[in-house]
């Protein structure tokens, strides 16, 4: 369990450093830096996503779940804003940033955690 808890942690500080080279308006500093947001981000999902999913739950409905995006955005957004080394050039860059982020978290989770 702790060992899979790293290997998750890893792949997503690797999803994190490959966005500079998908999209120019993120910008991280080092290995380091990616590893201090994977774990922020990981915290700011688990203690306030909920929480706005909770809040937002009739405009989310209303939109059929596309809110969803927006709050996903706003959260990465707050992250850039927290974590030193990390920036994100504004709210429509968070949004699309953590669209390509959850992607290749997801593809390389799959490819490396097979169980």
């Amino acid at each position: 369990m702790p060992m899979r808890l790293l290997v998750i942690w890893l792949i997503n500080a690797v999803a994190l450093l490959a966005l500079p080279y998908l999209m120019h308006s993120v910008y991280i500093e080092n290995f380091l830096t990616a590893l201090l947001v994977a774990v922020v981000l990981g915290f700011v999902n688990a203690i306030l996503r909920p929480i706005l999913l909770l809040l937002t739950l009739p405009v989310t409905v209303l939109t059929l779940g596309l809110f969803v995006f927006i709050i996903n955005g706003l959260l990465f957004w707050l992250v850039a804003n927290i974590v030193p080394g990390f920036h994100v050039a504004g709210f429509w860059s968070a949004v699309f940033a953590a669209i390509i982020y959850s992607v290749i978290s997801w593809a390389l989770s799959t490819l490396i955690l097979k169980s």
